[in-house]
């Protein structure tokens, strides 16, 4: 069954800019920018990153800076700081070469198990299952596992490619049969919106043929309990001929490293909430504009104030912010560059 799979992957997908000269190295980067972050986002980043970084040695020789500014756009900027040590690592300690050996590759600080799999089954082609979200679902869809998500459902997985049932056909491959899989999950086989009618693999599903396709993977009680917090921020935008007012984010905050014009929290229901100091009640935030963002377990409303430098002032808030001109201004953070995008 996998050959019809493969087959449509192959028609569909094939022109990803990462899949054109597949490479272990190409491979590594793609995976670490694709997490948390949708294929279309990254298909604009990869190739201008790849072609002016185009080996680990080059990552390794940035400064922590830009990187963040090479990875500007793509958001989660902890997974820019994991590949850029990542790189270091294996410059330092295996020439340069990245390692085709699982278990050396779980060694190596910032690479998990789900990359470390994509390296081996994707870069080299080699027998290996990258199990991800996408794969646990389509996954426990086909062969009717009713086992809740998360580790158990993954090691049974696991165990079915251990015992050759997950396996593709002779002249098909370990690299093809990964991609397909992650293809068919990201864009037909949905959490919430599952296109069986045009599947490649109705005929072979066994959720399909039993009517259970809404209901597997099984979510745990516990699972379902989770909740994403709202979280309403104030955005000031202080722009004079000097540039746009920014601080540069400390250790341990939201995008360490990164230049955000000044935030403040208007509200928000997670009670343990510290990343940004308190607004001033006597603004009236519903005639703002604003925009919506999403970080971690936050959904974001950002409203915009825009003021001058003298009512800044009389705003009479401390801290150390700098002023952000020409070229500097694409250092922002792409939240604080959308909010400024708004009020043009």
């Amino acid at each position: 069954m996998w050959a019809n799979l493969i087959s449509w992957s192959k028609k569909e997908f094939s022109d990803l800019p990462w899949r054109r000269k597949r490479s272990v190295y190409g491979t590594l980067v793609s995976e670490i920018m694709l997490q948390q972050t949708t294929v279309s986002t990254v298909i604009n980043h990869f190739e201008r990153f790849i072609t002016k970084y185009p080996t680990l040695s080059a990552i390794a020789r940035m400064s922590d800076e830009e990187m963040l500014l090479a990875w500007k756009g793509l958001g989660y900027y902890r997974r820019a700081k994991n590949l850029k040590k990542i790189a270091e690592i294996i410059v330092s300690d295996y020439e340069d070469e990245i390692p085709c050996d699982l278990d050396l590759l779980l060694k190596i600080n910032g690479i998990g198990p789900y990359t470390a799999n994509a390296i081996v089954g994707i870069g080299y082609d080699k027998p290996a299952l990258a199990v991800d979200a996408n794969l646990e679902r389509v996954l426990a869809r086909i062969y009717g596992i009713e086992t809740p998500k998360g580790p158990r459902l993954q090691k049974q997985i696991l165990q079915l490619f251990l015992e050759k049932k997950i396996i593709p056909q002779r002249h098909l491959s370990f690299r093809e049969l990964n991609e397909a899989l992650m293809d068919l999950g990201r864009t037909i086989c949905q959490s919430k919106k599952a296109a069986c009618e045009i599947c490649p693999l109705k005929k072979e599903c066994q959720a399909f043929k039993t009517n259970k396709v809404k209901q597997i993977p099984v979510i745990s009680e516990e699972a379902s309990k989770k909740v994403s917090h709202e979280l309403k921020l104030l955005r000031i935008v202080v722009k004079t001929s000097e540039g746009v007012m920014a601080y540069k984010k400390g250790q341990g905050q939201w995008l360490e490293g990164q230049w955000e014009i000044p935030t403040f929290v208007i509200s928000c229901d997670d009670k343990n909430f510290k990343q940004y100091p308190k607004a001033k009640d006597e603004i009236d935030f519903n005639k703002l504009p604003f925009i919506k963002t999403g970080i971690t377990k936050y959904s974001i409303e950002n409203y915009i104030l825009t003021l001058s430098v003298k009512q800044w002032k009389s705003f009479a808030i401390n801290g150390e912010y700098e002023w952000l001109k020409g070229e500097e201004i694409n250092h922002l953070s792409t939240s604080s560059l959308k909010c400024l995008e708004k009020i043009k």
